[in-house]
């Protein structure tokens, strides 16, 4: 078998991480925004505070905004054991777009209760594991800037073309199984 070009390795991989997101542009028949992955250590200020750590994403935008965050679930799939949702987080207090995102979980290993609340949609992912005691790991995969098109424009109440930073996060059961791929994009 014929050795697969490291380009080829790494846009696959970039796609990997983006699959909750590129779920919903292929769903749509929409090209996806261009990404490019950077370091961490290259987030600039204000972003890496809040892209830059091991944290759940809601209690982050929480404490920043000094608000609770509200969801609001722009499609959604769902099947019995699996949630994809695309997604915009907002302050609470005025109802400011505060994140974008995309995210695929995997239900199983959650008591019932907190699978219907995931299904509900009321509520963000983060702020159910945190009021449920739901223990876990949040680990980001890679950070990237995109420049928003008309639908994250729109959405995050920003001009096309804007330069956004965002990431791709992994949540997982202590056992390690990962249980939710997530892109969360934050306006400026």
């Amino acid at each position: 078998m014929p050795a697969i070009p490291e380009s080829r390795h790494a846009a696959a991989r970039e796609l990997d991480l983006l699959m909750p997101l590129a779920w919903f542009y292929n769903d749509d028949d929409s090209p996806l925004p261009l990404v490019h992955f950077i370091e961490g250590d290259a987030v600039p200020q204000p972003w890496r505070d809040l892209l830059v750590h091991q944290r759940d994403m809601t209690p982050t935008l929480r404490l920043h905004h000094g608000s609770e965050i509200t969801l609001e679930v722009m499609q959604a799939q769902m099947s019995q054991d699996f949630v994809m949702r695309q997604v915009v987080l907002h302050r609470a207090s005025d109802g400011a777009p505060v994140e974008f995102g995309a995210i695929g979980i995997h239900l199983e290993g959650f008591p019932p209760h907190v699978k219907e609340l995931i299904r509900e949609g009321h509520r963000p992912l983060g702020g159910i594991l945190e009021t449920e005691g739901v223990p876990h790991t949040s680990a980001p995969r890679a950070w990237f800037t995109v420049e928003a098109d008309d639908h994250i424009g729109q959405l995050l109440k920003v001009h096309p073309g804007t330069k956004l930073y965002g990431r791709c996060n992994a949540l997982s059961h202590p056992d390690g199984i990962v249980f939710a791929d997530i892109v969360e994009i934050l306006p400026v």
